[in-house]
């Protein structure tokens, strides 16, 4: 239905075409009661028949009522129905305000135009009265003039006024001419979108008429330039830590010395994960010497004798086991040194950074172990720190991600204490599942 509808608005347009030789687009819409975009696209339609019309553009620049604009025609400018409302005895000014919402502007014109008088020494309040017995309304007069597009009556000072008081606004409408094109034709025959080989086997392809190929238009958008999930997974993590106000920690040395991996954060030089079934130590070079001197001593001396609290492990601390070069086991090793920087400052400051990179363990592979990962990983250091600081930083973390159902279960580390790990609710698995592991240092 829709289809013969818009075959027979189409049809109806080359007849006046073909009656008249010329066919403004407006005028045609205004002489059959039609919307004018409608008839602009029976128009461009037509054009996809190929050389069957041709437009020419024409552009119309006129005055409009506004809104406000058509309720002054009807019922008369604002200074007009102020003055009206003004009886022979006056009335009080905050009465006047009152008959109108746009009392204020009508009585700031009426006094401009000397219509009314206002006396302040009356002890009710200010009283307006008239100051003249009779007035014309131009506003309205010259508003009617421009509705009859009879714009020549009204100075182009006066247009300028009504413009500014928002009651008129200079449109231009856009229009087409439409004449015969040179396969101009009063009927419409139907054009094939593409060659079947029913039509090549019957040879009507002969004479159908193809619809023409558009060689400007943009193809289809290749689907292509997708990140890989594990990149998408990382954007997300580092989104959150930013807005959450976390500064990223530099993250490129895979290559770390046994100090920085292990002794920095109290890790003893006996421990297993230390062997070489857990960690990959490098051949060559084997071992690092740039280290901070005094911080050298300080981590010697808490793991032989302890001190700032600790007891210390009590066994021989070697230079040598510290001076191994190994591919780091934990991005905690870059925490490490950011926190030695960190207290290398004339004065502490607060901050949060977190690091998102690549770690390698000596791991027997399988389903849930590989010999490289990626670690998240996220360091607050303030005064006054608590477990339930540390507690709120990893709900919201993890919040942020969706996950709500979180548990918290205490952990040992060697290098935090309380120490933390992380829960939650796998709905899949209908388990807990571990995700995530916490301290204070």
């Amino acid at each position: 239905m829709a289809n013969a509808e818009g075959s027979e608005a189409l049809v109806a347009i080359l007849a006046a075409v073909d009656r008249q030789g010329i066919v403004n687009t407006l005028q045609y819409a205004t002489d059959n009661g039609k919307d004018h975009q409608d008839v602009i696209g029976s128009m461009k339609s037509l054009e996809c028949l190929g050389d069957v019309i041709k437009t020419d553009e024409k552009q119309t620049k006129s005055w409009q009522l506004t809104e406000e604009g058509c309720s002054v025609v009807e019922k008369g400018s604002h200074e007009a129905f102020v003055f009206n409302a003004i009886p022979d005895a006056g009335i009080l000014q905050a009465d006047l305000m009152k008959v109108s919402p746009n009392a204020k502007i009508g009585f700031s014109k009426a006094m401009s135009s000397g219509w009314i008088l206002i006396d302040k020494s009356n002890t009710s309040g200010p009283l307006v009265t008239r100051k003249i017995a009779s007035i014309t309304d131009t506003v309205r007069e010259h508003l009617r003039h421009l509705l009859d597009a009879n714009v020549s009556a009204v100075p182009e000072k006066e247009l300028k006024e009504y413009k500014k008081r928002k009651l008129i606004q200079f449109v231009v409408v856009r229009s087409y001419d439409i004449t015969k094109g040179l396969s101009f034709s009063t009927s419409i025959a139907k054009q094939e979108a593409e060659l079947l080989p029913e039509m090549i086997a019957s040879g009507s392809w002969q004479t159908a008429t193809f619809k023409s190929y558009n060689f400007d238009a943009m193809g289809t958008a290749l689907d292509c330039g997708h990140l890989h999930p594990l990149l998408k997974v990382r954007a997300q993590f580092r989104q959150i830590f930013l807005e959450m106000g976390f500064s990223e920690m530099p993250t490129n040395n895979y290559v770390e010395s046994s100090f920085w991996n292990f002794d920095a954060l109290f890790q003893p030089q006996q421990h297993p994960a230390r062997d070489a079934h857990d960690t990959f130590f490098i051949k060559e070079p084997a071992t690092s010497n740039n280290f901070p001197e005094d911080y050298l001593k300080r981590v010697h001396q808490v793991h032989q004798e302890g001190g700032y609290g600790s007891q210390g492990y009590g066994y021989e601390w070697k230079i040598e086991e510290a001076q191994k070069n190994l591919m780091r086991t934990h991005t905690t090793a870059v925490s490490a040194r950011m926190l030695y920087k960190l207290a290398q400052e004339p004065v502490f400051k607060p901050a949060k950074y977190f690091s998102i990179d690549r770690v390698f363990r000596n791991e027997s592979l399988d389903a849930t172990h590989l010999a490289e990962f990626h670690q998240i990983e996220g360091v607050v250091a303030d005064r006054n720190l608590t477990l339930g600081h540390l507690m709120g930083v990893l709900r919201e973390f993890f919040h942020k991600l969706g996950i709500r159902k979180l548990r918290f279960k205490p952990a040992y580390n060697p290098y935090t204490e309380p120490s933390l790990e992380i829960f939650s609710y796998h709905d899949g698995l209908k388990k807990w599942v571990e995700i995530g592991n916490s301290g204070i240092f």
